[in-house]
């Protein structure tokens, strides 16, 4: 019992920060995306190659999370946005007060941002539990993993606006069926928008591009309305 309400004070405390973080974030329309997988389903490798994508004029930054090291953070910097490293210690996810600390340490003010990246911890079960007032967590898996990953850890799928099967320029190599892979990621979440994509193939990023392209148009559309109004 003792352990249950612990974790429950933790998840509240959590979530008080998180919609603080959020409050801020919209009204600034900074679009913020949590990106969450395994290890090595290529969410380092999608980020760089979206940073290098980006017109230089897109004011972007960048929380990468890992337990040791900081091997992510270096990689990103060479886009040449800001960047900072979450090093968790052995903590198996990020939380509000982990991207509180981050943000300050990157010294931006949020009106100078037009979308932040969070790369959270290698790690399909933690980080579904805790919110970081993003507007949407992105689930990737690659091809080189199982078709079931949607039905094993059904939470993160839930929770997840976007599923972005990734690798996919890896299909005639591997034994992976990429239908079953979206029809399990439907059967736990219906309206789940799902993206195929590859961050080595020609092209293989255009509709993920068109995508966020969308979503950071929508939130400073958003904030636009929201200052016209109070």
């Amino acid at each position: 019992m003792e352990k249950l309400e612990i974790k429950t004070k933790v998840l509240s405390e959590n979530q008080r920060i998180a919609e603080e973080l959020r409050e801020k974030f919209r009204a600034n329309g900074v679009l913020v995306l949590n990106f969450i997988s395994s290890p090595g389903s290529g969410k380092t490798e999608l980020l760089e190659r979206t940073l290098c994508a980006l017109p230089p004029t897109t004011r972007v930054a960048v929380l990468t999370g890992d337990i040791q090291t900081d091997n992510d953070a270096k990689r990103i910097a060479r886009a040449g946005f800001p960047v900072r490293q979450i090093t968790t210690g052995g903590t198996c996810h990020l939380d509000g007060s982990m991207i509180t600390r981050g943000l300050n340490e990157l010294g931006i003010d949020l009106a100078d941002l037009d979308v932040l990246f969070i790369e959270n911890i290698g790690n399909l079960v933690c980080p579904a539990s805790y919110d970081l007032g993003e507007e949407a967590k992105i689930v990737l898996l690659s091809v080189t993993e199982g078709e079931d990953k949607p039905l094993k850890y059904p939470s993160i799928f839930f929770k997840s606006a976007l599923f972005l099967l990734t690798k996919v320029d890896l299909l005639p190599y591997v034994p992976f069926d990429a239908d079953a892979a979206e029809a399990n990621a439907r059967l736990i979440h219906p309206a789940m928008e799902i993206i195929r994509c590859s961050a080595t193939a020609t092209g293989g990023l255009d509709q993920w591009l068109g995508w966020l392209h969308a979503k950071m148009k929508a939130a400073r559309e958003s904030a636009l309305t929201a200052s016209h109004t109070s």
